[in-house]
C-alpha cells in the first residue's frame, strides 16, 4: 500500500512538472514570436532612417555645392 500511494504522490508530482514545463513552452513560444515580430519591426525601421539619412546627406551635400558656387562667383 505504501508503495502504491508513493507511486501516486510521484506520478502527481510528474504531472504537475510536465505540466509547469508546457505552460513555460508556451510562454517562451508566445515570447519568441513578439520578439521576432519586434526584430522585423526595427529591421525595417532601422532601413527607412538609413534611407532617411543618405536623403539627408545628399542634400546637405548639395547645398554645400551651391555654397561653394555662389562663393566664387564675381
Amino acid at each position: 500500500m505504501t508503495d502504491q500511494n508513493n507511486e501516486t504522490v510521484d506520478l502527481k508530482a510528474l504531472e504537475t512538472r510536465v505540466d509547469e514545463l508546457i505552460s513555460t513552452v508556451d510562454k517562451l513560444t508566445s515570447e519568441n514570436t513578439a520578439l521576432r515580430s519586434q526584430q522585423g519591426n526595427l529591421v525595417n525601421e532601422r532601413a527607412e532612417l538609413i534611407e532617411k539619412t543618405e536623403q539627408a546627406r545628399s542634400r546637405i551635400e548639395s547645398m554645400i555645392s551651391r555654397l561653394r558656387a555662389m562663393e566664387t562667383r564675381p
